[in-house]
């Protein structure tokens, strides 16, 4: 895969080398939370040798500020590709995240021929929400005691999907 380009992020395969910023990203309180972890370093580590998740880094001016990730369902009758996001609380509030799975988006659809994205915060978080709304995706349902939050009770979750004419 070649880099992707936004109006405003990169997004390219992530490496080995981007490891340590991954994790200190993934670290911060603010994503800590909806990511969890323990070994993190292990973990995205990992990440990089899962051959069903595509990581990739989102760079602003040059610099990392987080990843975005994709895996597909290859059955020919389910056929598409789920995404999910996290970025350094540095640069919330910019619309680099939209501008990242937008960017995502127009690839998934535009060059690999998925008819239909899927992606699933947290119920509870509306920053996450409205941004993924920003780029067309809508709500199907909430996903009830979907996953198992750090206080370790279970938590909903909220399915959004995108189909090719709802992108923006």
């Amino acid at each position: 895969m070649t880099t992707l380009h936004g109006e405003r992020v990169a997004l390219r395969p992530a490496e080995p080398a981007d490891v340590d910023r991954l994790a200190e990203i993934r670290a911060a309180p603010e994503v800590r939370v909806r990511w969890q972890g323990d070994d993190l370093a292990a973990e995205i580590a990992a990440d990089l040798d899962d051959p069903d998740l595509e990581l990739l880094v989102v760079e602003h001016d040059g610099q990392v500020v987080g990843a975005i990730q994709w895996t597909e369902e290859s059955d020919a009758m389910y056929r598409h590709a789920g995404m999910d996001l996290y970025l350094d609380p540095a640069v919330h509030g910019r619309g680099l995240g939209s501008d990242a799975v937008r960017t995502l988006a127009r690839h998934l659809i535009g060059e690999l021929g998925h008819h239909r994205l899927v992606i699933d915060p947290a119920a509870d978080n509306t920053a996450a929400i409205a941004c993924y709304a920003k780029v067309g995706f809508q709500p199907v349902g909430v996903m009830r005691r979907y996953e198992l939050g750090p206080d370790g009770t279970w938590h909903d979750g909220l399915l959004m999907d995108l189909l090719p004419e709802d992108l923006r």
